[in-house]
């Protein structure tokens, strides 16, 4: 036996499990990005639907007009052209948040009167939403659409 080969096979045995940890450690690193990289989107299209809800909600006359246009402005986001009975279920649980929004963006004539929390209502949606689907809600906003080739006639 090489009397060399122990303390090199103690030296390739620290190379390996050096590798190994720089390997995982990458891996780890890999999928926190992604996760960062996910929670990033996620609040970018929490923050530009809600911008624009505010905006056409701020108009609304009554409650119900403001869940009307809440309504109307998240179907095509989604790309809900068709009903059914889980789309319903959706917006009708994203209710609240519109009216809460439209109790928010109104003015009241008591100052002190305690105006709804807009952020929790979208939490609570949130929540139920992950509690009965497999996925977040804010993944519905990668919906493909496919590319058409465009046809002269």
């Amino acid at each position: 036996m090489d009397p060399a080969a122990s303390f090199i096979d103690v030296l390739k045995l620290s190379a390996d499990r050096s590798s190994v940890a720089e390997d995982e450690f990458r891996r780890s690193i890999a999928e926190r990005m992604k996760e960062l990289e996910k929670q990033r989107s996620f609040a970018f299209r929490r923050l530009n639907l809600m911008k624009e809800l505010s905006g056409v909600i701020a108009q609304a006359e009554s409650e119900e007009i403001a869940v009307a246009v809440a309504t109307a402005v998240l179907r095509p986001k989604l790309g809900w052209v068709n009903d059914s009975e889980a789309r319903s279920e959706v917006l009708s649980r994203f209710a609240p948040v519109a009216q809460a929004m439209f109790a928010s963006l109104v003015p009241s004539a008591d100052d002190n009167e305690e105006k709804p929390d807009v952020i929790e209502s979208l939490r609570e949606f949130e929540t139920w939403y992950a509690a009965t689907h497999p996925n977040p809600f804010w993944v519905l906003f990668e919906n493909y659409m496919p590319e058409t080739p465009v046809v002269d006639f």
